[in-house]
């Protein structure tokens, strides 16, 4: 499915002119059909997946309980 730059930015959660400046980049793959840039949504698959990879370990990570200090009862 092809995306426009107002589509993908929307997708992405990004500023269309960031996504300009990454198409002239080269930077996502793009199409131009005469009037417009076409963006194939496929190619960000693996972002996403590794993204949301990413974000569970980090939430897996700060819900693991905090160990005890050795140090708090070793009374002198």
């Amino acid at each position: 499915m092809y995306l426009t730059i107002k589509e993908t930015a929307e997708f992405l959660s990004l500023p269309e002119d960031y996504i300009e400046s990454l198409v002239q980049y080269n930077r996502i793959r793009a199409i131009h059909d005469g009037e417009q840039f076409l963006i194939n949504k496929e190619q960000f698959n693996t972002h996403l997946e590794q993204m949301e990879k990413y974000r569970q370990q980090i939430q897996e990570y700060l819900n693991e309980p905090i160990p005890e200090d050795p140090d708090v009862k070793d009374e002198d």
